[in-house]
Formats: structure tokens, C-alpha cells, sequence
């Protein structure tokens, strides 16, 4: 199998520290624990932002600070995230990505929904939806291929695979592509099975690369699994606050140690930052010393 990438997903847009206080939210935290999961192992930061108040914000300023912050002090490959959140629009959402030009960013390819129910009460405690038209998404997708970024692609549901195949034949997606199976939210892949995640799986096409994100309590169990079916993984405090059942993560750096045991306890070599570019088709990252910058 070739060398296994980690991705973090350092902080999110759903909940803040109210659930987690390691929870990073504001740039200088993020930047900190990006440095740390570098040093455990992690090739790949998956990037939100958030305001000075803890709310999410696709403000390309912020995503710069901390894009910027983290390039000064790693070799990592930076993922922006584009899903924002509830009440960001479409235009905002996307508006770092020409400003910035990042390797990587994520793309929802479809409509999303999730939500959490509150039986006892009666009452939704979340309640959130991501409607995009085919319109929509070839803007971001268009986007996407003018800066230069290659789109990792979520994947929600089965279906949004074929949504990825359309805008590859009209030429707003090249190949190779690469995938994120997210798995364990409701609405969408509820539950994380093997059977569930070697059918998208084994549903690509040639030549694509792609990785698992189990949310909440599935998220160890998916990333051991897609290790063995020689898939990529991505872990952090975005997709689960707990480091195993009961006990809070103190850091993101935590699941990035996790991570990499299981790996070598089964024979996976870890990818450097430099060793996943190569993997996912990025071009070789150029780091400016003082010198060089004078």
C-alpha cells in the first residue's frame, strides 16, 4: 500500500468550546495546533475560520492570517474549507479561494443536511442544510480549477459521485480526483459500515484517490478501516471531541499520535507533507527563506 496521508480537521464550524475548550477557534490557537500536528505526523490541515466572537466567518482575511502563519512555520498542505456555514452564502463561502489560491479545498458536491434531535424535549437541537443547485456547484468548481486548487470532493451520499463524474465531462473538474467519504452524519451515510464505505469506495473513477472522516464515535473505527482498504484518513477535533469513549481530547495533535499507531500496528507508512503532494498530484511546495524573500 502506498504511504498513508493524515488530514486534521482542527476546529469546524458546528460547535465551538463550549463542547471542547482545547477546541481551537481563533487564528493564533489554529496556527499552534497545526505546528503540533505537524510534528506528530499529519501531512494536511483541513482549515475553518472563525471571527474574534468564535463564530464561523469566511472572511479571506482570517483564512490568510492563518494560512500564512502556518506556511511560515510547516511544509503542511493547506485545505480551506468552502462548506462555511449556516446564514454564509455562496459568494462568501468561496471568496478566499481566488484571493488566496490554496493547494486544496474542500467541495460539497450536492445538497447536505444534518440535524440532532432532542427526544426528550421534543425540540430540534440542530437543524442545518446546505442547498446548492448544479449551477452552484459548477461555479465553485470553476473556481476551484481558475486558482489553480484542486477540490476535494465530500462525499455525503452515493449519488454525489455522479455529480463529481458530470462536472469532470464538462470540464470543471480534472482528473485525477480526490474524495471524502463522510460518514456518520445524520441524513446523509447515518451509519459507517465496511460494507458502506468499500462500496463508494470501489465506486470511483480509475485513478482517484480519496479518504474516510467518521464523525463522533465512528471515527476511529472508519479510519482503521479505510487504512486497510488502502484509503487516506482524516481525523481532528472538527469531526469528534473525544480521543476515545468518555475522555475529552486535550489537543488535535492527540489524534494524529492515535492515528499513526494504528498505522504502523498494521504496516502503513505515514506520508510527509511533500510525500502526499506527490500522492494527490500537488505541485511541490516552494518555502522562501529570509534570504530568498529579500
Amino acid at each position: 500500500m502506498e504511504k498513508l496521508i493524515i488530514t486534521v480537521a482542527l476546529t469546524g464550524a458546528q460547535h465551538g468550546k463550549e463542547a471542547n475548550p482545547n477546541l481551537p477557534e481563533q487564528p493564533e490557537e489554529i496556527i499552534r495546533q497545526a505546528i503540533e500536528c505537524r510534528e506528530a505526523g499529519a501531512a494536511i490541515v483541513h482549515i475553518h475560520a472563525r471571527d474574534r466572537e468564535g463564530k464561523p466567518t469566511a472572511d479571506p482575511g482570517v483564512f490568510k492570517v492563518i494560512s500564512d502563519g502556518i506556511m511560515a512555520k510547516t511544509d503542511l498542505v493547506i485545505c480551506l474549507s468552502t462548506g462555511g456555514a449556516a446564514k454564509i452564502s455562496l459568494k462568501e463561502r468561496i471568496g478566499m479561494i481566488p484571493a488566496l489560491k490554496p493547494e486544496l479545498a474542500s467541495f460539497n458536491i450536492g445538497t447536505t443536511m444534518t440535524g440532532r434531535y432532542d427526544f426528550e424535549n421534543g425540540k430540534w437541537l440542530s437543524d442545518f442544510t446546505l442547498s446548492q443547485s448544479y449551477s452552484d456547484l459548477e461555479l465553485i468548481a470553476r473556481t476551484m480549477l481558475e486558482a489553480g486548487t484542486k477540490p476535494e470532493i465530500e462525499i455525503y451520499d452515493p449519488g454525489m459521485i455522479n455529480n463529481a463524474l458530470l462536472f469532470e465531462k464538462i470540464g470543471a473538474i480534472v482528473k485525477p480526483m480526490h474524495f471524502s467519504f463522510v460518514m456518520g452524519i445524520p441524513g446523509q451515510i447515518n451509519t459507517p459500515t465496511p460494507k458502506h464505505l468499500l462500496y463508494l469506495s470501489e465506486n470511483l473513477p480509475e485513478g482517484s484517490t480519496w479518504q474516510v472522516i467518521g464523525i463522533g464515535i465512528h471515527q476511529f473505527p472508519m479510519v482503521t478501516m479505510g487504512m486497510l482498504l488502502g484509503g487516506h484518513v482524516r481525523v481532528g477535533m472538527e469531526d469528534n471531541l473525544y480521543i476515545s469513549r468518555g475522555v475529552m481530547a486535550e489537543s488535535n495533535a492527540q489524534f494524529v499520535e492515535k492515528t499513526d499507531r494504528i498505522a504502523r500496528e498494521i504496516g502503513r507508512p505515514i506520508a510527509t507533507p511533500d510525500e502526499a503532494r506527490e500522492i494527490l498530484g500537488l505541485k511541490k511546495k516552494l518555502i522562501l527563506t529570509q534570504v530568498d524573500r529579500l
